[in-house]
């Protein structure tokens, strides 16, 4: 395994956040983490990354406790993009993507013809290469997410944490982010709220509900009919889709309450003024 967790537990105040996670992420391969919304999943992907200690266990890289890693030395393997990752600073495009070189190069090290590549190959990857010179300020939410994916590209690093990368981006740049993830010789962990996308480019889905592991294996083994109405409360299918041999899951229209059946399924909503 790449990144173990073991039986990592955090808390906030008297609140148990995360209890007792244990899990490893395989070399090359793409971990998606689903679970509902407050399950523990931006809190599980920080203290992978190595941004946040747990209360109890610890988290290895290649067989080392990742607290033994001085920060240079983690950040020139594993690259974490943030599902609202901001700046203040009104920089350019470029100037964004090449702070992901900083932690291959030393002090005194000038900007070589390597780092120059890797920033350029990083924003051809992220559909950026024609937007390079324009003001952070500028951009739209999809545009500066997908900055924040080239800057971690351009870090090279061999495992790569994402919280929800698709966020703010329309459907083209979700399916053409999530297919570049996994088509990378690097270890993915990746937290998704579409179990359609996690069924299509996970390896591996782990679900977290409450803090707790409560389904982990292939996709097929996990988006089952019952996980999906007692994890996430909906009542859905789940066939083989005909077109890529993944699990595809259908959602079912909830049943309407009593209050829209009094009125013909249609909640009685008034007009604004009246």
């Amino acid at each position: 395994m790449s990144i173990v967790a073991e039986d990592i537990t955090w808390r906030v105040g008297r609140k148990t956040i995360l209890d007792h996670v244990s899990l490893g992420a395989e070399p090359g391969r793409v971990l998606g983490l689903l679970g509902p919304n407050g399950s523990g999943k931006t809190s599980l992907l920080r203290i992978l990354a190595g941004l946040r200690p747990p209360n109890e266990g610890h988290v290895r890289i290649d067989g080392r406790n990742i607290r033994s890693l001085g920060r240079r030395a983690l950040a020139q393997r594993v690259a974490f993009v943030e599902q609202h990752a901001a700046t203040n600073v009104d920089l350019r495009v470029i100037d964004v993507v090449k702070l992901g070189r900083f932690p291959h190069r030393s002090p005194f090290s000038g900007w070589s013809a390597a780092d120059e590549a890797a920033v350029n190959e990083a924003l051809e990857r992220a559909d950026m290469i024609e937007k390079r010179e324009q003001r952070w300020q500028s951009l739209s939410g999809g545009e500066r997410q997908r900055v924040h994916i080239a800057r971690a590209l351009a870090q090279a690093p061999k495992e790569l944490i994402l919280d929800e990368p698709t966020n703010h981006l329309d459907i083209h740049h979700q399916l053409s982010l999530l297919q570049l993830v996994s088509g990378l010789s690097v270890t993915c962990i990746v937290s998704l709220h579409d179990l359609n996308h996690a069924a299509m480019f996970c390896d591996r889905l782990v679900v977290l509900d409450r803090g707790r592991i409560v389904a982990d294996g292939a996709p097929e083994e996990t988006l089952t009919q019952d996980l999906l109405r007692e994890v996430f409360a909906v009542d859905a299918r789940v066939e083989m889709s005909p077109h890529y041999s993944r699990p595809h899951v259908q959602f079912l229209a909830p049943e309407p309450s009593a209050a829209a059946k009094r009125h013909g399924g249609i909640p009685n909503v008034t007009a604004p003024g009246r």
